[in-house]
Parts: structure tokens; C-alpha cells; sequence
């Protein structure tokens, strides 16, 4: 009975994993709109992390994106983004590198049109934390 359940754990923990990379892999070879935002959307974002202030600046366009944030212990880096765009929300995954021996991070999240030209957003970047994003569009 033991060894029935530790195997449907390992089962289910596959499925998980391969679910996961799915939709990572979806985002990032996803085809773009032929009418792609040209002009970047640039945003700010306030997260934290550990009772730490997280700060970041990004920009958007052509469905990718570049953001630049400053983390716990004074942790800079650059996360490359990719974007899914769909008519009013915009999920995204990216990967990027930090300093003061942080490494490797990965971050997911969304961004919503709230305005013509405002939208919002809400992330989570393994060494920066959860995040809220104010950005405009021109």
C-alpha cells in the first residue's frame, strides 16, 4: 500500500513539473500579433520580499520585455520577459540574473489594461517577491 501511494506522489509531482514547463515554454515560443505594440510601455514596480523593499523599471515591446530591479542585500539585476498578448490581459514569464550571489531568477505574472493608457500589473520574482506595476502606454 505504502509503495501504491509513494508512486502516484511521484505521478502526480511529474505531471506538475511537465504542466509548469508547458505553459513556461508556451509563453516564450507563443506566436505575436501581426499589429505588435511598437513603442514600449514602460512601468514601475514596489514588491518586497523576507521584510525587505523591492523596486524595479521595466519596458515592453514587441511582446518581450527588459526590467532592471534592485532586491534584498542590495541585489541588482535584469530579468528578459516574454509577454502573451491578449486583448485586455497580458501574462508573462521570464528568467534573469542577479548579484551579490542571488543567481538565477525566474518571475511570472500579469499585466492589465486599465485605461487606454494606463495598466497594471502583479508578479512574483524568486529573489525580489511579489510586486505591483504601474506602466502607460503611448
Amino acid at each position: 500500500m505504502q509503495q501504491l501511494v509513494e508512486e502516484n506522489n511521484v505521478k502526480i509531482g511529474i505531471i506538475t513539473k511537465t504542466f509548469i514547463t508547458s505553459i513556461g515554454l508556451l509563453a516564450l515560443f507563443a506566436p505575436s500579433q501581426a499589429s505588435a505594440q511598437l513603442i514600449p510601455q514602460p512601468w514601475v514596480s514596489v514588491g518586497g520580499k523576507d521584510g525587505d523593499v523591492t523596486y524595479a523599471v521595466g519596458a515592453r515591446a514587441l511582446d518581450f520585455g527588459i526590467e532592471v530591479g534592485v532586491g534584498p542585500d542590495g541585489a541588482t539585476g535584469v530579468d528578459v520577459l516574454r509577454f502573451i498578448s491578449l486583448p485586455v490581459i497580458s501574462p508573462y514569464v521570464g528568467v534573469g540574473l542577479y548579484s551579490e550571489d542571488k543567481g538565477v531568477a525566474v518571475s511570472g505574472g500579469v499585466q492589465v489594461g486599465a485605461t487606454d493608457n494606463v495598466f497594471v500589473g502583479a508578479g512574483y520574482n524568486s529573489i525580489r517577491g511579489f510586486n505591483g506595476q504601474l506602466g502607460i502606454r503611448f
